[in-house]
């Protein structure tokens, strides 16, 4: 994430790799740690330091990690916690990696498909500013010392408007990455913007399914471990990243310690789709949970995919209907301003 501390997606695959592969051979977890922060990435040396360093003092891997939780995602730090309680702390890693690597997949496809896009913003951006320029240059009407053309409506013309022009758009920007910093940064664990962001149009449903998908995968890891159903539903809510469906857990719980399903359990919140809630019915009622939530999880990971390649789509198409917009004023200005010089 942009301005954040956390490990890259790259960091994290080679990470969720290696111990994998030393905890899968029968190396120690502080000596699979060791090799991370001796061998690793650049970025992981340092934080695998400190945490050799409070294995070493006998403290647990759940706490070393809470540690070190600016730098790790959600869904790693209950995973974690669920493979030290279970033992299956090579199984959990084996499926973080294959996670993000879908997610790093995913990330790449959205830069792909949106690079052309912001591409064709910027260029919108200096042929107005070029539009305003040049056009503002051009003797009006009434000869020269006249109020010159003004094909943007905005009240700039000539050089001094176009920079006026550029300078309003930097500000403008500007102000969006403050809300962005604000949003990503200090509202981070608010629920009520999780809330209004699942219930925007475009966006939500797209952070939806991402959530959905991360709380499919801990869901399933959680129950193969036998743990209680409340802990493993607080573990994976927790590891969806969501401060919406993480707010829900105190409520989820309580029906299931009164004993009832699942699925009862996850309805009335207006969190899961009801195809979900009918699939899990299902399960629990054939005894395939554990298959139907990695089916689940994979169909949310593309439902993702899909939803992102629709709001990159979108963007560029609000982007061509903004330009078109523009430059249509600009012809009918330009053309009230021609037919009052034949006047």
């Amino acid at each position: 994430m942009l301005l954040s501390s956390r490990l890259s997606l790259s960091n994290l695959i080679e990470l969720c790799r290696s111990l994998r592969h030393y905890l899968g051979a029968g190396l120690p977890l502080v000596d699979a740690f060791r090799h991370q922060a001796n061998k690793g990435a650049l970025g992981v040396r340092p934080v695998a330091g400190r945490i050799v360093a409070a294995l070493g003092h006998g403290v647990s891997l759940e706490d070393a990690l809470q540690r070190e939780e600016a730098f790790f995602p959600s869904l790693f730090l209950s995973l974690a916690r669920v493979g030290e309680e279970s033992g299956m702390l090579a199984e959990v890693f084996a499926e973080l990696e294959k996670y993000y690597v879908r997610q790093r997949m995913l990330w790449r496809q959205f830069v792909a498909r949106g690079t052309w896009p912001l591409i064709q913003f910027v260029l919108a951006i200096f042929v107005l500013a070029g539009l305003i320029f040049i056009m503002g240059m051009l003797t009006p009407p009434g000869g020269p010392g006249s109020k010159p053309l003004d094909p943007l409506g905005l009240g700039l013309a000539g050089p001094s408007g176009a920079m006026i022009f550029l300078g309003i758009v930097a500000g403008v920007l500007c102000v969006l990455g403050g809300i962005y910093w604000l949003m990503t940064r200090q509202l981070r664990d608010n629920a009520a913007l999780d809330r209004f962001l699942l219930g925007l149009p475009a966006i939500g449903p797209c952070l939806r399914a991402l959530a959905l998908a991360r709380f499919c995968m801990a869901l399933r890891l959680t129950t193969e471990t036998g743990m209680s159903i409340t802990k493993a539903m607080r573990l994976s809510l927790q590891a969806t990243g969501n401060r919406a469906f993480t707010a829900r857990s105190d409520d989820i719980e309580a029906k299931l310690r009164r004993g009832e399903d699942l699925t009862l359990a996850l309805a009335d919140n207006g969190l899961f789709p009801e195809d979900f809630q009918h699939m899990i019915v299902v399960a629990e009622e054939s005894g395939t949970l554990d298959q139907v939530l990695t089916h689940q999880a994979a169909h949310y990971h593309e439902e993702s995919g899909r939803r992102l390649a629709a709001l990159t789509s979108l963007a560029g198409y609000g982007v061509w209907l903004f330009v078109a917009l523009i430059i249509i004023m600009a012809i009918f200005r330009i053309a009230n301003w021609y037919i009052g010089l034949l006047g």
